[in-house]
């Protein structure tokens, strides 16, 4: 050993013959292939076994970091965390990688930037960069996808390719497989999302059953709840389009607002139970608590004050200004 050279190695076949500088092995095989690498810390059985030339990695755990040969400052703390990592070095592939849990970043080999706290957390991750993963399961099924961050319990935890998804909460985003550039804050919100794009949801099982619906923005617990391939939605308010499945181009703002809708398009509702047992009638306007509540499949409607509107179901072009009106279309009524 040359000067400078600090070697401390407990259990059996532990460092290799030329290792540099600081390298500290604890466990059966730990760095037992290292030459040249420096500042290595290995701890468990064969931790860290094939690195040869490494600058700055930890591994603590059984086989964490295995498979590391030339990457650079990773740091694995758990049984196979990081076990398939490695990478072309001149690209910085596979470095800069933190895991902490069982078969965290367990599949990674050239993915760098990662960040995992959890058991299985982004395990089957390979080449994906700059996730962020915080929980059990937490953007386990992730392989390619980019730029996720995820935080509780499966959260993302079905992403495989999708990238700039941020979930909070268990199960947010849990189907999620190639969408991309979704935002759910929840228990379950965006939870069914597999494919749909820019969707924003904040609340427990908000816009929970989307699939395929794009660029819905939902804030409330059970907001578009029911909703599944339907989009451009807003919702706001707890239960606000909770029954939309299909409808697009609705505005719904306070609690239970076009709570019926299923299909009806282009609706407009402020207030509490505005528009409530609507389902699919369409271009309704109404502002006002309980405003064109009774309305059905009625369209071109248009309801502003308290209860405004509240006779017409079915009838179509009725305007109601502070008056509850008949249900008989082409009609105008201000009280």
């Amino acid at each position: 050993m040359g000067a400078g050279t600090l070697l401390f190695t407990v259990g059996n076949q532990s460092t290799g013959e030329g290792a540099q500088n600081t390298a500290i092995a604890i466990g059966t095989a730990a760095l037992l292939n290292n030459t040249i690498g420096s500042f290595n810390t290995a701890t468990g059985t064969t931790a860290l076994v094939n690195n040869t030339e490494d600058v700055g990695n930890t591994a603590v755990g059984g086989s964490a970091l295995f498979s590391n040969i030339t990457r650079v400052s990773n740091t694995a703390v758990g049984h196979h965390a990081l076990f398939s990592n490695n990478g072309d070095p001149s690209f910085g592939d596979g470095s800069y990688n933190c895991a902490f849990g069982a078969f965290a970043l367990a599949d990674n080999s050239t993915g760098h930037y990662n960040s995992v706290l959890g058991t299985f957390a982004l395990q089957f991750d390979t080449t994906g960069e700059a996730n962020t993963a915080t929980g059990y399961s937490a953007l386990r099924g992730n392989t390619t996808g980019n730029f996720n961050a995820a935080s509780g319990f499966r959260a993302l935890s079905s992403n495989t390719t999708g990238g700039q998804n941020t979930a909070t909460g268990a199960a947010a985003l849990a189907n999620n497989t190639t969408g991309s550039f979704n935002t759910a804050y929840g228990s379950s919100a965006l939870g069914d999302n597999t494919t749909g794009i820019r969707n924003t949801a904040s609340g427990d099982f908000a816009l929970g059953s989307n699939t395929t619906g794009n660029d819905n923005t939902v804030s409330g617990s059970f907001a578009l709840s029911s909703n599944t391939t339907g989009f451009s939605n807003t919702a706001t308010g707890m239960n606000a389009l909770v029954s939309n499945t299909t409808g697009n181009v609705n505005t719904a703002t306070g609690g239970d607002a076009l709570h019926d809708n299923t299909d009806g398009e282009d609706n407009t509702a402020s207030g509490y139970r505005v528009l409530l047992a609507n389902t699919t009638g369409d271009n309704n306007i109404a502002c006002g608590v309980l405003a064109l509540s009774a309305n059905t499949s009625g369209s071109f409607n248009t309801a502003l004050g308290r209860g405004a509107g509240s006779g017409v179901t079915t009838a179509n072009n009725v305007i109601a200004i502070g008056i509850s009106a008949e249900n008989v279309s082409n009609s105008c009524y201000i009280g």
